[in-house]
């Protein structure tokens, strides 16, 4: 998508919102422009597994999604000593741009035999030595405030860089929507201000710890990722934001994995 097309949409959508967090009768076209996520974990046993789950993705499931017009996919492992429960995981963040496509591709992926080709290796796997433990599956709906994925020069350049993912649970319905609106009305221009280069916003549709919302950040280093984030602390409209009484117990517990992109990740 051309930088132009994209602050047009960006800033539509931003409009659309109202005082209250709902979007206004003028947002249709801004709902419609926003993509949905799916978080995709495999959560593989060691890193043996971890590297035939790879294989995977990047032989076939990569591939074939590209092949379906779904493109901008996240591949990630946690970077080590970064993070508390270290595990040997998978991240695959899939955006699609409609529901329908989300709902749509499993069809296509079993009738794609490059695909099914290259999954041979895992799923000949046994029971009792399965490639995975468990696929765990979140689905969300990007932000109005920023309806499609931003990702950096030196993401697309395929430069050094890490990623932190974090999830912010809510207490009820009403103050998941309005930290989703603190995010909209000011916190993500704060945080592209201070070059934390927020990679995408979602609010979580299906999967566990709902009402939750999740976010990810990206930097060239830890070292860099540190600095972006005691800039934004110290940022003055932060500092204003997060006094005002409507945003005021919005969140109620946080998680956050720092994640490295594997060598087939295209973000």
């Amino acid at each position: 998508m051309k930088r132009r097309h994209f602050l047009q949409r960006s800033m539509a959508a931003t409009a659309a919102v109202g005082s209250a967090g709902w979007l206004t009768a003028n947002a249709a076209t801004a709902v419609a422009e926003q993509e949905c996520y799916e978080l995709r974990t495999f959560v593989t046993p060691d890193t043996e597994t971890q590297q035939l789950m790879l294989r995977y993705l990047a032989d076939g499931l990569l591939p074939a999604l590209n092949r379906l017009g779904i493109d901008r996919i996240g591949v990630f492992t946690e970077l080590e000593g970064e993070n508390k429960n270290p595990t040997t995981s998978i991240y695959t963040l899939i955006p699609y741009k409609t529901l329908e496509q989300f709902l749509s591709q499993h069809a296509a992926l079993a009738t794609d035999k490059a695909c099914q080709q290259a999954a041979r290796d895992y799923l000949a796997r046994p029971k009792d030595n399965p490639a995975y433990t468990r696929i765990n599956s979140h689905l969300m709906r990007a932000f109005a405030g920023m309806p499609v994925i931003e990702q950096p020069s030196y993401s697309i350049d395929r430069k050094p860089r890490i990623f932190e993912l974090r999830t912010y649970q809510s207490h009820n319905e009403d103050a998941a929507a309005r930290k989703v609106e603190m995010f909209n009305s000011g916190e993500i221009q704060i945080m592209r201000d201070v070059q934390m280069a927020p990679v995408l916003y979602g609010e979580m549709l299906i999967g566990d710890d709902v009402p939750c919302l999740t976010y990810m950040l990206s930097a060239t280093d830890m070292e860099s990722h540190r600095e972006h984030w005691k800039a934004f602390i110290a940022h003055p409209e932060w500092k204003r934001i997060k006094k005002l009484p409507k945003y005021k117990d919005t969140v109620s517990h946080i998680d956050n994995w720092f994640l490295k992109p594997a060598e087939c990740s295209q973000l």
